[in-house]
C-alpha cells in the first residue's frame, strides 16, 4: 500500500538534486592523479580518467577551456586538475569538469617547451646541415621585432657604430601576447616573398618564460626553418634559450650581439681592404720569387735524380760486363785454357781426326800465341 506522506523522486529529479549539491560543495577544487584513457574526438573536447591506486574519476575538458593549452596531454602523466564536480545526468555518473590542468612537478610552459623541442629535434629542424651561412657584408638587414622595445634600440645603436650607412628594413611585430606568434611568422614570410634583405634578425629583449613564449611557438619555428634568407635569433638575455634559437641559422645571446654578428666594423673592413691592396701590389714580385725558388728546388732535385740514374746505369753495365767476360772465350783463356787453330784458315781444332802429320797449327793462350807443325 502506497504511503501518501512520502515524496518519490524520478530518476531525473534525483540526478538534478545531486548535481546541485555536488556543484555547491565542489565548485572549484584541485584533484591530483594519473591521466589514463585520454581521448580527443573531432569535437575538440578532451575526455580522460584521473586515477590513483584505489579510485578513478571521469574528467571532461571542453574545447572552450583547452584551446589555449600549451602542452600535450598524454596517458601516464601526473597532473593537477582544477574544476567542478557535477553529474552527467544522462548516465547518472559524477565527473570532474576541468577548467585548468597543470603537469605535476614541472610547469606547464616548461613541459610544452620540452615537448615541442623533442618533436622538432626528431624532425631534423635543429640539424647543422640545414644552417645557412651569414653573408660577410650584407647590403640590407631585415629586423623582426617590436618598435617600442629595448631590442630595436640596441640593434640600431650597435649597427650605427659599426657601419653607419648599412641599410636596415624593420618589419614591426608584437613580441608577446595574443597574436604575437602569427605576426612574427608572417613578418619572416614577408621578407622571403619580397627577397629584399640579405639577412634577418628575429628577437626581443629579456623577460619571463611567459614573455618570451611567442618564440617557443611551432608556427614561428617552422617559419624560421623554411626561410631562404639566413636568420639570426636574438631572444632575451644570454641565459634564455628558445625554440627559435635552436632552429635559427645563428643564435645570438642578446640583440646587441646579433648586431655585432651580422656585420663587421667598417674600420675593420677598411683595414682588411688595405691589407689586401698591399698584398696585390707585392703579388707579382712574390710570384716571381716563389717560382725562382721552386726552379732552384727542381734543378737540385733533377741533378740528384740524374746522378742516381748514372750510378744505376754504371752498376748495371759493370754487372753486364762481368757476365760477358765470364762467357767470353778470352775469359776462359784467363783461367789457363788454350785454343788451337788449323792454319792457314784458322779453323778451330775440336778433334784429332781433323789434322794430319805435317799440318801447321797455331795455339792461342791468355797472353799471346805460338805456331807449330804436327809431327
Amino acid at each position: 500500500m502506497e504511503d501518501k506522506g512520502k515524496y518519490i523522486y524520478t530518476v531525473s529529479e534525483l540526478s538534478s538534486s545531486i548535481k546541485i549539491v555536488l556543484e555547491d560543495s565542489f565548485s572549484n577544487i584541485w584533484v591530483e592523479g594519473e591521466i589514463s584513457n585520454f581521448e580527443r574526438p573531432s569535437s575538440g573536447h578532451f575526455y580522460f580518467t584521473l586515477k590513483d591506486d584505489r579510485s578513478e574519476l571521469k574528467c571532461v575538458f571542453f574545447k572552450s577551456n583547452n584551446e589555449k593549452l600549451k602542452f600535450d596531454i598524454k596517458d601516464g602523466m601526473q597532473a593537477l586538475c582544477c574544476g567542478r564536480i557535477s553529474i552527467y545526468e544522462k548516465r547518472g555518473i559524477y565527473q570532474l569538469y576541468v577548467s585548468k590542468i597543470e603537469p605535476k612537478g614541472i610547469g606547464a610552459l616548461q613541459l610544452a617547451f620540452e615537448q615541442l623541442k623533442e618533436k622538432l629535434f626528431k624532425e631534423g629542424l635543429f640539424e647543422t646541415s640545414h644552417k645557412k651561412p651569414i653573408p660577410a657584408l650584407p647590403e640590407r638587414i631585415g629586423i623582426v621585432t617590436s618598435l617600442t622595445g629595448a631590442a630595436i634600440r640596441d640593434i640600431l645603436h650597435v649597427l650605427n657604430k659599426r657601419f653607419s650607412n648599412v641599410e636596415v628594413i624593420i618589419n614591426p611585430v608584437k613580441v608577446q601576447g595574443e597574436g604575437a606568434k602569427e605576426e612574427i611568422a608572417c613578418a619572416i614570410q614577408g621578407f622571403n616573398k619580397l627577397s629584399n634583405v640579405d639577412v634577418i634578425i628575429v628577437g626581443r629583449g629579456g623577460g619571463s618564460l611567459e614573455d618570451l613564449w611567442a618564440f617557443n611557438e611551432e608556427i614561428v619555428a617552422r617559419a624560421i626553418f623554411n626561410s631562404r634568407i639566413p636568420i639570426i635569433s636574438a631572444v632575451g638575455h644570454e641565459i634564455d634559450w628558445t625554440i627559435s634559437d635552436f632552429v635559427a641559422d645563428v643564435r645570438a645571446p642578446t640583440p646587441s650581439v646579433a648586431a655585432e654578428l651580422v656585420i663587421a666594423r667598417k674600420s675593420e673592413l677598411i683595414d682588411t681592404l688595405d691589407e689586401m691592396e698591399r698584398k696585390i701590389i707585392n703579388f707579382p714580385i712574390d710570384i716571381v720569387n716563389e717560382y725562382e725558388q721552386r726552379m732552384d728546388e727542381m734543378e737540385d732535385a733533377l741533378a740528384l735524380r740524374f746522378r742516381h740514374y748514372i750510378e744505376l746505369k754504371e752498376e748495371g753495365f759493370k754487372l753486364f760486363s762481368e757476365k760477358i767476360n765470364i762467357l767470353s772465350p778470352l775469359g776462359i783463356l784467363d783461367r789457363g785454357y788454350s785454343i788451337t787453330f788449323k792454319l792457314p784458315d784458322k779453323t778451330i781444332i775440336k778433334s784429332e781426326k781433323t789434322i794430319k802429320k805435317g799440318d801447321l797449327v797455331e795455339t792461342r793462350i791468355s797472353k799471346g800465341s805460338f805456331a807449330r807443325r804436327v809431327e
